[in-house]
C-alpha cells in the first residue's frame, strides 16, 4: 500500500468497515442499525460511503479511521480482521 493511501485514509473501494461490523446506531435507510456481515445500504457500487461528509453519517462511522494494522494489505484482510473483532466483542 502506498504512503499516499495511508495518509489519505480509507482504501478506495474497500468498504470492509461498512460490511463486517455491526452498527447499533440508526443509519439513513437502516433505522435499526445493521447486523455484522450485512452490507450497509449507504455503501455504493464502488464500495464508497454515500454519507461521507454528510451530517447524517453515524458518529461511530465517522470515528472509524483507517488503521494499517486492522485493515491489512487488501480488502479481504480487512473484512476478516474486522469480522474477527466483531466476534470477539
Amino acid at each position: 500500500m502506498s504512503a499516499e493511501a495511508v495518509t489519505a485514509g480509507c482504501r478506495p473501494g474497500c468498504g470492509a468497515c461498512c460490511i463486517a461490523p455491526s452498527i447499533s446506531s440508526a443509519i439513513p435507510g437502516m433505522p435499526d442499525g445493521k447486523p455484522a456481515g450485512v452490507r450497509c445500504v449507504q455503501l455504493d457500487d464502488d464500495n464508497l460511503c454515500r454519507l461521507f461528509g454528510d451530517p447524517r453519517r453515524p458518529a461511530v462511522c465517522e470515528r472509524f479511521a483507517f488503521d494499517p494494522a486492522l485493515c491489512g494489505e487488501h480488502r479481504e484482510q480487512a473484512l476478516a480482521r474486522i469480522a474477527s473483532l466483531e466476534v470477539a466483542t
